[in-house]
């Protein structure tokens, strides 16, 4: 379903995105005056792993699944993309075909740029290269993190450190207590098993006991995260 206004929410959630806010604003204006926004159910398609890379994207609301599928034909999940992260443009450099699924997690909506309009970007804006080789570098820091993490921290650290992230990324205060946090995106214990790369019976005891130390609450809708604090100091404890 496209549309081709943002919402005020939508185009704040891109402002104010961390690597698009650090851009000028002649650049940042061209981006959006090439842009074209299109909206999706929880559950679409967004890209397949062998399409040719023809849009790059943001999210300006929902969530990106990126996904792949392992040669038992299980689905295994990589990463959660929250609004005002940009994505896709590894492929549009390289010429490559994607490298992985992309489905959209609750109703989603996107922000995109054609590989036409992100050359004649480049050919008029000489910042937007450095601009982007800023955003490689953060990713290659954060996928090395990723694989310490994996070989270093038990599942309860990189469990505390996942919830923390969710946290930032979708937390939205409680009402009832401002101490709490619940985490916006729904992920079902199997979901968050998959980022983790554990089991799921195994993610359901970590909580359970984060529970019972009053870490966190479990929900029918989601997680509520009660203590922040506490949640960093399991993450330190093991690094």
């Amino acid at each position: 379903m496209d549309d081709p206004i943002l919402t005020i929410e939508e185009r704040a959630a891109i402002n104010s995105g961390r690597w698009f806010s650090s851009l000028s604003p002649s650049l940042r204006h061209d981006i959006l005056r090439c842009a074209f926004v299109k909206r999706f159910k929880d559950g679409d398609l967004i890209c397949a792993r062998g399409d040719p890379a023809e849009f790059w994207s943001a999210v300006a609301r929902g969530s990106v699944r990126v996904s792949s599928t392992s040669i038992t034909g299980k689905q295994v999940t990589l990463q959660y993309v929250e609004p005002g992260i940009w994505f896709g443009d590894v492929a549009m450099f390289d010429g490559e075909r994607r490298t992985h699924d992309a489905y959209a997690h609750g109703d989603t909506t996107m922000l995109m740029v054609s590989r036409a309009d992100l050359q004649k970007i480049l050919a008029q804006h000489v910042e937007l290269y450095e601009a982007l080789l800023r955003l490689q570098a953060r990713r290659i820091r954060q996928l090395f993190g990723l694989v310490e993490d994996l070989n270093t921290l038990p599942l309860r650290a990189r469990l505390a450190k996942q919830l923390a992230h969710l946290v930032r990324s979708y937390g939205v205060p409680s009402l009832a207590n401002g101490g709490e946090v619940r985490i916006g995106l729904q992920l079902a214990q199997e979901e968050l098993a998959h980022l983790l790369g554990a089991s799921r019976q195994r993610v359901n005891q970590e909580l359970k006991q984060m529970e019972r130390e009053e870490v966190i609450r479990i929900e029918p809708g989601g997680l509520v995260v009660r203590d922040r604090e506490a949640l960093m100091r399991i993450v330190e404890a093991d690094n």
